[in-house]
């Protein structure tokens, strides 16, 4: 629904559906570029939602991905929800599309090129705790574990993601100034 009141917003036409990324409900090559920011890489099965993007994508398109890092601050994140709620069995962490490895091993064999770069997304907030506020209310992996916890569990979840705030902070004055990694991959097929 956000989408589609932004692209309203902005006068463009687009169609936004909803699917699973597992099984895209699109004809093979539908489409010249395919993208995902922030998203694919949250799929349970990262080599079937890999051979989606590309069965959905023409000979000689691109998939552009937006992944967080292993070591960036929200790839430590999912490391520090772990923690308290480790991810279920068999499910590999969704940080791992942000690794040059990991992203040759799911496209290599389809691809022509494969370009990867490291960027800094900087989330910048009055302070670690509105950070915390909005992400445990609104970012699926802290709502999700919160939603599990019981109390006791939830603060101290909270006081792990405050630590680790502290730690990438930048600021110096209360407020919150993180960088965190991702990486931006292009796959052309």
């Amino acid at each position: 629904e956000k989408a589609r009141e932004r692209a309203a917003a902005e006068r463009l036409q687009i169609d936004c559906r909803e699917a699973d990324a597992e099984a895209l409900p699109f004809k093979d090559r539908s489409f010249d570029v395919v993208v995902s920011t922030f998203g694919v890489m949250f799929t349970p099965d990262q080599q079937k939602a890999a051979d989606e993007l590309m069965r959905v994508c023409k000979s000689g398109g691109k998939i552009g991905l937006a992944n967080w890092t292993p070591d960036g601050f929200i790839g430590q994140l999912f490391k520090t929800i772990g923690k308290h709620l480790p991810p279920p069995a068999g499910v590999k962490s969704p940080a791992l599309w942000g690794t040059p490895v990991r992203i040759n091993e799911l496209f290599g064999s389809h691809a022509s090129s494969i370009k990867a770069e490291p960027r800094n997304f900087v989330f910048r907030y009055r302070s670690p705790q509105h950070w915390l506020d909005v992400f445990k209310t609104y970012y699926g992996p802290l709502l999700k574990a919160f939603a599990a916890l019981q109390p006791a569990a939830q603060a101290a979840l909270a006081t792990d993601v405050i630590a680790l705030i502290e730690r990438f902070n930048r600021s110096g004055d209360g407020s919150m100034v993180v960088p965190s990694e991702y990486l931006e991959v292009v796959v052309t097929l």
